[in-house]
Order: structure tokens, then C-alpha cells, then sequence
């Protein structure tokens, strides 16, 4: 079970001290951070992919929680972090935002969620081992990313494919192979899961929730 904190730090006041607290936490274990709040880790990586995350937050001051928007508003900055091994190489692909299955119709690139939260990101790494315990990991030094004019273009491209796909009621044939940089993926606790969606009808249908995700092969050209 993902542990709950309970309270968030005192949010930075601009992005320059969010980034030197980045930056004070880079070489430091999770073990560590999590003993000084009073956070027991937890046993599996498995069941509790978004705890390091939400440790992040809680040092960095994030106030988001699950709001779509991004992690630090008031400077339009996500932040992710991103499990990686000793030589900085991504572990698995890095979640985005829950893909609309429905309500989605004049949906446009330059107001949509994916856009927001890729403008400006704040990568924290999460070293270790592929398969090693929370106890043996440490975060890496962070990095402030906004993509380039090829990178946003990459991006636009795949979500429009992807979301042409959606509202022509595909979106139970998407695999994971659609997009250069971006892709859908189930986004749920386990493939029971469901949500609303819509078919080739424009019925509305109970189907698998899904996400943007970015491929490992993209971040890895931003982190290495």
C-alpha cells in the first residue's frame, strides 16, 4: 500500500529555490529521507511505483496532489521522476497524465493536459538497479527540461494520431507500438479495471482506462 504524507513542505517560493532543493536532495537514499518524516518504506517496488514520487513532492513542496495541472503551478513546472539504473539510462517508460476516452471532441493540442504538463518539467532520477529495493536507491542529480521545437513537434504529433484514434472509437486497438515518443498504455491497478469510453458508434462503453506514457527511448536522449 502507497503510504499517505499526510502534509506537504513549505512550497518554494520561486523556481530557482525549487530547483537548489533538487539539487540538495541529489545523492541522498530514499531510506534516508523517508526516516526523517517518519515514513516506512515500502517492502515492494511493485505495488508502489508512485511513492517515490509522492516523496519527492513532499520535499519539494509540490501542491497539485491529483489536480490536472502541473506539480508547481505558479511556475508552470511538472515534476517526474524517473527510475533509472548507475549509468542514468531509463528503467520503463514515465506516465504522463489518464488519456479523455470520452468528452474529448474539439480537443486540440495546445490546450491539452499532455501539453501542460511537458511544457516545463522538473526530472528527478531515481537510481538503482533494475528490481532493487526502495532501501537501495538514491536520487540523481535534477534536471530542468523544456522541449525543443523538434521535441514539441514529435509530441503534437503522437497525441493527435493517438486521440484521432480515441474519438473514432478505437481506442481499444491501440497498443502500446502507436507513437514515436508518445504512447497509450493501460493506466489501472489491475485489467478489471474499467471506465467509460466510447466506441465506433459513438456509444458509450465500459473499457480500459488508459495513459500517456513517454517512451523510455525519449527520456533516455534527455537524461544521458
Amino acid at each position: 500500500m502507497t503510504p499517505r504524507f499526510s502534509d506537504i513542505s513549505v512550497p518554494p517560493e520561486n523556481e530557482r529555490q525549487l530547483y537548489q532543493r533538487a539539487l540538495a536532495l541529489a545523492g541522498r537514499s530514499l531510506a534516508t529521507l523517508a526516516a526523517e518524516i517518519g515514513i516506512a518504506l515500502p517492502l515492494s517496488t511493485r505495488h508502489a511505483k508512485g511513492w517515490a514520487g509522492l516523496l519527492a513532492e513532499y520535499y519539494l513542496g509540490a501542491m497539485s496532489g491529483s489536480k490536472p495541472q502541473p506539480d508547481f503551478p505558479q511556475f508552470g513546472i511538472e515534476l517526474k521522476t524517473i527510475p533509472v539504473d548507475v549509468k542514468g539510462k531509463p528503467l520503463e517508460s514515465t506516465f504522463v497524465c489518464v488519456a479523455p476516452l470520452t468528452n474529448n471532441n474539439g480537443l486540440s493540442w495546445s490546450t491539452s493536459l499532455v501539453k501542460q504538463k511537458l511544457q516545463h518539467v522538473l526530472w528527478i532520477p531515481i537510481v538503482g538497479a533494475r528490481g532493487c529495493l526502495w532501501s537501495e536507491r538514491r536520487l540523481g542529480n535534477p534536471l530542468l527540461w523544456s522541449p525543443n521545437a523538434q521535441q514539441l513537434h514529435q509530441l503534437q504529433q503522437d497525441w493527435e494520431e493517438l486521440m484521432e484514434q480515441i474519438v473514432l472509437g478505437n481506442s481499444q486497438k491501440i497498443s502500446a507500438h502507436y507513437g514515436e515518443v508518445l504512447q497509450l498504455r493501460p493506466k489501472a491497478a489491475n485489467r478489471r479495471a474499467r471506465t467509460a469510453g466510447i466506441d465506433k458508434d459513438g456509444k458509450v462503453i465500459m473499457t480500459l482506462p488508459l495513459g500517456f506514457y513517454l517512451r523510455s527511448r525519449f527520456t533516455a536522449t534527455l537524461l544521458l
